[in-house]
């Protein structure tokens, strides 16, 4: 399994890294599963490995999935064929899950759940985007402007050497 765990700076450094690039590249047709977790798919992407695969990331992020031609997806967490990306650090659980059940199957990855006693009750509904309000997400969004300015920069580059 190749999996790339997230957190935006080395995302941007892994994204801008021809060493890593060149690693992932390797090591993908070696990997039964590659997988990401967070904005950690962006550096799947800037690898060319999702090309044409459905992917999500981060919500921050996301949008940026197709610049390097993966399908860009809202969901928690999203397989497709033998790629599997999950959203934000809380997705990181329930993408656990799942691969856990590809490799182990469905008996125990709920038993890993139970182990963990993992079954989410948020004390607020305001994880995720769609649960906000449009002014909400724009002052969300005005704390990020520089981080997200460098992950554009990043992903525009990455489209460049992927010649899309």
């Amino acid at each position: 399994m190749l999996f790339v765990p997230g957190g935006l700076m080395g995302t941007l450094a892994c994204m801008n890294d021809p060493d890593v690039q060149a690693f992932l590249k390797s090591r993908a047709p070696h990997s039964r599963f590659i997988t990401s977790v967070c904005t950690d798919s962006l550096v799947l992407a800037a690898a060319g490995l999702l090309q044409g695969y459905k992917a999500t990331s981060h919500w921050s992020v996301v949008n940026l999935l197709p610049l390097m031609g993966a399908i860009e997806s809202h969901e928690r967490v999203v397989q497709d064929r033998n790629r599997i990306t999950g959203e934000g650090v809380t997705a990181g659980l329930d993408f656990g899950l799942l691969l856990a059940a590809q490799l182990r199957g469905q008996a125990a990855a709920e038993h890993i759940q139970l182990i963990i006693q993992y079954a989410p009750q948020p004390p607020f509904h305001h994880g995720d985007p769609s649960e906000i309000s449009e002014s909400q997400m724009a002052i969300e969004r005005s704390h990020r402007t520089w981080m997200d300015g460098k992950t554009l920069q990043a992903a525009q580059t990455a489209a460049r050497h992927l010649n899309l």
